[in-house]
């Protein structure tokens, strides 16, 4: 017999056991029995308990003859509060004007459209032209990102 062939017989054997159910033994099983749950299956699925459920001490509650300050910092204790935000970097008079004629040029032909404006030549040459300039002028500034002179291959920076 050849690999391929002992692999064939493999996956059949797999494909016929396909929709066997499962043998589980206690010694098979991955968990102690201890762990196993009682009861009937069905009684289970509804949610309903076989024995009354023993109610537990919670260990991490605060007591209550703690002060105030302390019970508010015992309660935050472990929660991360990520620093505040740094502000927004300042934009040149130029970026700006090239993002309103961006987002202006198509939201004038959009407004004119919906609210029946008579659109004449010159406007609607106007409102593409400013999409189409806009759009061109965020490309031609955006660059290419690299900071400074690193050499001729852009290897590794540390």
């Amino acid at each position: 017999m050849t690999p391929q062939s002992d692999e064939d017989e493999v996956w059949r054997q797999i494909v016929a056991s396909f929709n066997e159910p499962a043998e589980h033994t206690s010694d098979r099983q991955p968990w102690p029995d201890s762990e196993n749950l009682p009861g009937d299956p069905a009684r289970r699925a509804l949610g309903q308990p076989d024995e009354p459920e023993q109610t537990t001490q919670d260990f991490d509650a605060v007591p209550d003859d703690t002060p105030e300050d302390e019970q508010k910092a015992q309660d935050d204790e472990g929660h991360y509060v990520p620093p505040p935000p740094p502000p927004l970097p300042r934009t040149d008079p130029a970026t700006k004007i090239a993002w309103v004629a961006l987002f202006g040029g198509p939201a004038y032909l959009l407004l004119a459209a919906v609210l029946g404006w008579e659109m004449r030549g010159w406007a609607l040459f106007a409102a593409v032209a400013a999409f189409i300039g806009g759009f061109v002028a965020l490309v031609v500034r955006m660059g290419d990102g690299s900071g400074g002179d690193s050499g001729w291959d852009d290897g590794a920076v540390i």
